[in-house]
C-alpha cells in the first residue's frame, strides 16, 4: 500500500483489480476543502487512459516494477516480439505499450522493459540510438549561412530535422527523449 503523499510518474498502480501505469500527477489544494491528487493512468492491458481523483492520504495497491533486458526479435502486424536474455521466453508487446519507441527500434537490439506481474508495462530506450539516413534531400551548395535544416527519414522510419550537411548513408546520433539530431557518427 502506498499513500497519496508517495506518489511518483511511473509507477504502477492496482486499481478495481487492473492495472495501471502513472503518466502524471499534480496536488491540488482547493481554497475550500480538502486537498487532493488528481492522476493520469494509462491501463497496462488496454492502454487506455483515465483521470483519477484521489483525497489527500488516501492509500493504494502498487505493484513493484522489474527490469528485464530484452531483445528485439521482430515485428508481427501491432505486435513486437521480444526475447528474455536469461531465460529465452519471448515476449509480445502492442504498439500502445511500446509508444514512441517504436520510432528508434532495430532487430536484435537489447532494451530494457518494464515488467510488472508478468506484464510488460513499458519500454525504457537508450538515450541515445545510432541511426543510417535512407532518404534526405541534398543540401544546396552556399545555403549554410542561415543554419537552416531539412527533414531526413531514418533506417526505422523515424523522421527527424537535420543540418544541411547531411546525407544519405550517413549515420546519426538520435536523442530520443527530445527526438532529435546530435551528431554525425
Amino acid at each position: 500500500m502506498v499513500s497519496t503523499s508517495e506518489f511518483r510518474n511511473g509507477m504502477v498502480l492496482r486499481l478495481d483489480g487492473d492495472l495501471y501505469f502513472m503518466v502524471e500527477f499534480e496536488h491540488f489544494k482547493p481554497g475550500k476543502g480538502a486537498a487532493v491528487v488528481r492522476t493520469r493512468l494509462k491501463g497496462v492491458k488496454t492502454g487506455a487512459m483515465i483521470d483519477r481523483t484521489f483525497r489527500s492520504g488516501d492509500k493504494v495497491d502498487d505493484v513493484r516494477l522489474e527490469r528485464r533486458k530484452m531483445q528485439y526479435l521482430y515485428k508481427s502486424g501491432d505486435l513486437y516480439c521480444f526475447m528474455d536474455s536469461e531465460t529465452y521466453d519471448q515476449f509480445e508487446l502492442s504498439t500502445e505499450v511500446m509508444g514512441n519507441a517504436v520510432k528508434y527500434l532495430k532487430e536484435n537490439e537489447i532494451l530494457e522493459i518494464l515488467v510488472a506481474e508478468q506484464n510488460a508495462v513499458s519500454v525504457a530506450l537508450p538515450i541515445f540510438v545510432e541511426l543510417k539516413v535512407t532518404e534526405t534531400d541534398p543540401g544546396l551548395r552556399g545555403d549554410t549561412a542561415s543554419g537552416g535544416s531539412k527533414p531526413a527519414l531514418l533506417e526505422t522510419g523515424a523522421s527527424v530535422q537535420v543540418p544541411l550537411f547531411v546525407e544519405r548513408g550517413d549515420v546519426l546520433k538520435i536523442d530520443t527523449r527530445s527526438e532529435s539530431y546530435v551528431e554525425r557518427v
